[in-house]
Formats: structure tokens, sequence, C-alpha cells
């Protein structure tokens, strides 16, 4: 009989789980602007994520799961996002950019931004419109060297989507940022012709959109270089969905069904199920084209992280589709017969698994059907696990054993999009009773931390390969590291709109956390190696 670690590097994710090993990983997940550092300008920013690595090495994590980084424009959702390739230049290290040296007059509007970092939230419109205004004073001044660059044209020449992207932002530029679907027809859906005359007329704003992503993609992955000289992999997250109103859809419409929006059927949890507004995809265009479309992005992508969060796995085999603007309860599953769920989605998985070199993390929340998990685990891609909700749902509602996850998994106790540990335990006093009586724990309304400590402690040894909390789940050992309101440490809330969606950030700026001997002392010894 075949050893995990056989099965693993003889299915089709074999070659990823070599790069990476078939042993336990342990690791952190973040959303990149909650990080603050005394050379941030308002916003985590890449290199930031240099000391961040450094401390990974030293508690013995091995992974740095970064949420989304996709430009979404002024939305602060970056899965609401406006291409399904180009990287937020708002994380852009101002500081660290080719050919600014330290006597540069440019130096002094750096200074001015640091104001930004004081805020206990991200100011992110304001931290926007900051960097971009120096972005465009620092392309004055070095943009015509660097776009003349061997380095540049080659990136540009290789990286065929990023053209039609920056065209795209130009023309949102110029009309107010409106929504593509109102522009004037010709801009609509330009002809060749038109698109030709577009690119000659705006070369030089095109440049600068050009040499933006150009620089995230040097700051990216020279991040992740580092990270593999200390051991230490990056983990992006690929979006599965794009914003109606993105480059992606304005220039290959033929790509999408645009008269449906992709959601969620009416449940026990949303009786009137979920409408995201994304539209969904042509799969019959996707695959006359060879799934180039994917290809591309993943192929992308995998210049800049080791592994990567498939998102909404399960919308891979079938999709909720509503009519435009109309109510989750009269959309449908698309495929419509059930029997082709499975066919569909394992074409997809493989073409997604031969496309690049990372390795797939599914994430396959919610309401799963039956064959999906068995499929995952038949191509070597890991299920996520969060505690709370690993129960005998068809049963009795018991906890499932730790060591009885399938190991082709990743284990959490919390996702960006649920509620903190400590607010689970408070908001859902039935379950963490259900928890306590498992445990021989007596139940109180708040957490204390020697429990914290334990279940933090029972995730990073369930039988899963992987182990990736958030990292304010850590911070919150300590009182001091996090919010007295237990709210103000969740990231988002699906389904609402808030000023507090993606706007979170770490109380302690990240010098604080890496001199905090006391935190990294307990997620070492208390945490990992216990």
């Amino acid at each position: 009989m075949l050893s995990l670690k056989q099965k693993l590097l003889h299915s089709k994710t074999g070659k990823q789980w070599k790069k990476v090993g078939v042993h336990p990983h342990f690791g952190i997940s973040l959303p990149l602007s909650a990080i603050r550092t005394r050379h941030s300008s308002g916003i985590g920013e890449f290199f930031d994520l240099l000391p961040l690595i450094d401390f990974c090495r030293e508690v013995k994590m091995d992974v740095i799961q970064l949420l989304p980084l996709n430009d979404s424009g002024t939305d602060p959702s970056p899965y609401n996002c406006l291409s399904s390739v180009a990287i937020n230049p708002i994380y852009l290290s101002l500081d660290r950019l080719p050919l600014m040296e330290q006597e540069d007059p440019l130096q002094r509007k750096l200074d001015e931004l640091k104001h930004l970092n004081t805020s206990p939230r991200v100011l992110l419109e304001e931290t926007q419109s900051h960097k971009l205004n120096f972005l465009h004073s620092y392309f004055e001044k070095y943009g015509k060297k660097l776009c003349r660059s061997k380095a540049f044209r080659s990136y540009v020449k290789k990286n065929v989507w990023v053209t039609p992207y920056a065209l795209f932002k130009v023309l949102k530029d110029k009309l107010a940022q409106n929504n593509f679907q109102s522009w004037p027809s010709e801009l609509k859906y330009p002809s060749k012709k038109k698109l030709k005359e577009l690119l000659e007329i705006h070369a030089e704003e095109i440049s600068f959109y050009q040499l933006l992503q150009y620089l995230c993609f040097l700051q990216l992955t020279e991040v992740k270089r580092y990270g593999h000289s200390q051991g230490v992999y990056l983990k992006g997250d690929i979006p599965i969905l794009v914003n109606p109103d993105s480059a992606d859809v304005w220039h290959e419409p033929d790509l999408f069904h645009l008269d449906f929006s992709a959601g969620a059927p009416p449940d026990t949890y949303n009786k009137e199920g979920q409408y995201w507004g994304f539209p969904i995809f042509n799969w019959e265009a996707m695959k006359k084209k060879h799934y180039a479309w994917w290809k591309e992005r993943l192929h992308y992508a995998s210049h800049l992280y080791d592994i990567y969060r498939i998102d909404h796995v399960i919308g891979f085999f079938r999709i909720w589709a509503i009519p435009l603007h109309r109510p989750s309860s009269e959309g449908s599953f698309i495929p419509a017969d059930k029997n082709l769920w499975s066919i569909q989605g394992k074409e997809i998985l493989q073409m997604l698994i031969s496309s690049s070199s990372m390795l797939p993390i599914a994430e396959d929340l919610g309401v799963v059907p039956d064959m999906v998990r068995p499929m995952l685990q038949k191509l070597g891609i890991c299920s996520t696990k969060v505690m709370r909700w690993e129960r005998m749902w068809k049963e009795d509602s018991r906890f499932i054993p730790i060591d009885e996850y399938p190991p082709i998994s990743l284990t959490c106790v919390s996702t960006h999009d649920s509620e903190t540990l400590t607010l689970w335990w408070r908001d859902s006093p039935q379950e963490a009773k259900a928890y306590a009586e498992l445990k021989q724990w007596d139940y109180t309304p708040l957490l204390s931390l020697p429990q914290r400590k334990k279940i933090l402690q029972d995730s990073n040894h369930t039988s899963s390969l992987f182990h990736i909390n958030l990292l304010q789940e850590y911070l919150a050992l300590f009182p001091e590291l996090i919010s007295s309101h237990p709210e103000e440490e969740r990231i988002n809330r699906p389904g609402t709109f808030s000023p507090n969606n993606w706007t979170y950030r770490f109380r302690p700026s990240l010098e604080e956390m890496l001199s905090h001997d006391n935190l990294k002392q307990a997620i070492l010894t208390s945490v990992i190696t216990a």
C-alpha cells in the first residue's frame, strides 16, 4: 500500500507537492493592508513582508498566506477586482522604488504620508489618493528612463494582459471612473481599429499603469525570493470571479455571461440567498480558447507565490446563476444537470493544476456537493477545515476529532469572512458550550487565555498537513496586542456594507510585534512545537 507521501507525489499535484514538501506546514494569514511599519506609507507594503518572514522563521512557521492583492480600484474588497491579474499599486514600497536616492526631494513627500499610519483603521481612499499622486510625480521624473529599459519592455511583451488593463485604467480616469457600460459605444466595446487608435493616443498614460504593474512584480518577486532563502513560502489568493466593471469583462466580454450574476441559493443560514453581482463564466467560450484566460493569470501568479487558495472551488463544479438584478430565489444552478457537475469540475481543476507550479489549496466551505471533496482528495488538493464547523452535521452535530481530519487538508480556527475565535465563543454560546463539554472545560461567556492557547495548539496538531491561522488569533494571546473591542478584530462581514469591512489594521506595528518576545515564545513553545 502506498504511503500518503507516495500517493501525493503520484497524484496530479505531485510536482507541486514535491516543491513544498509532504510534511506538516504552519503559517499565518493576513491582509497585507493590515500591517504597518516605520517605512509604510499608510498601508502595509510589499517589503513590510521581509521582517514578517524573519518572524515566521523564528517561530518555526513556513507559510505566509496573503489575502488577494488584486487591483480593486476604490472598492475596499480585494475580491471585487478590476483585473484578474493586476496587483494593486497601493502596496508598493515607495521608499524602495528604483533610481530614487536618499536625498531625492520626493523623499520629503514620503515623510508627509507617514501620518496615515497612525489611524486605528486603514484610510483606504486617502492613502490611495496620496500614493497615486506620489507615483505620478515619480513617473514624471523617472518614468521615461525606466520604460526604455530592456527589462520593462520584455515584461510588457511577455504579459499581454497588461496593455489592455492599462488602457482600461486610462479610460476610467478620463471618464470619471464611471462603469464602462455607460461609456460611449465606440469605447464600450472598441473595434480593433479603434483599439489601435486608443493605444497610440494614450501611449504615455498607458505606460504609467504598465510601469506600476512592473514595479509591483519586481517587489513581490523579491519578497518571494527572500522567503525561499529563509524557508518560508508565500501563499496567494486567486478570486474566482471578477467585477462586472473590470478590464477582463471590457476586453473579453465573450468569456462571460453578462446577463447573470453569481450568488448562492437560499439556505438555513440565509433565507433570501446571496446576490454577489459578479458575472458568471462562459465555460464553453473559455474551453474553445483552451482556457487561455485562466492559464495566463495562474502563470503570472506563479512568479509571485508558491501556493494559492482556490476561491469558491465549488463554483468550478456548478454556479448559482441569478438573472441580472433579480432575487437569488429566481436563480438556478449551471450546469442544470447534476451529472455534469463532476465532469466539469474535474476538467477545470486538472487544467488549473497543469497550468501552474503553485500548489492549490481549495476553499470548499458552505454547502458542498457530495462529489467535490472526494475529487479534491484524489487530485491531491487540500480542502479547508474550520474547526468550529467540523462536526457530524448529518448525525448529532458532535465535533469531529482533530485526528480524524483528512491529511490532505488545511486547518484553521477562523477565516477573514468569519467571526474571530473570541466572537464565536461569545456570540454562539450553544456551540461554544458543546466544544467546552468536549474538552471538559467550564464554559464561560469569555474565552479564557489558557483555553485560547489550547484551541490554537489543537489547530496546529490536527492530522491536516497545513495549519494556517489569522495572525490576530495569535496576537489575542496577549490582550495588549489587540483591541479591547472584539468586533474591531474582524476583517469582513460578507453581504454587508460597512466602513469596517476590509479596513482592518493590526493594533501593534510590526516592529512592536517582532520585539514582543513573549508572543514569539508562546507561538513557538505553546502552539507549534508543544
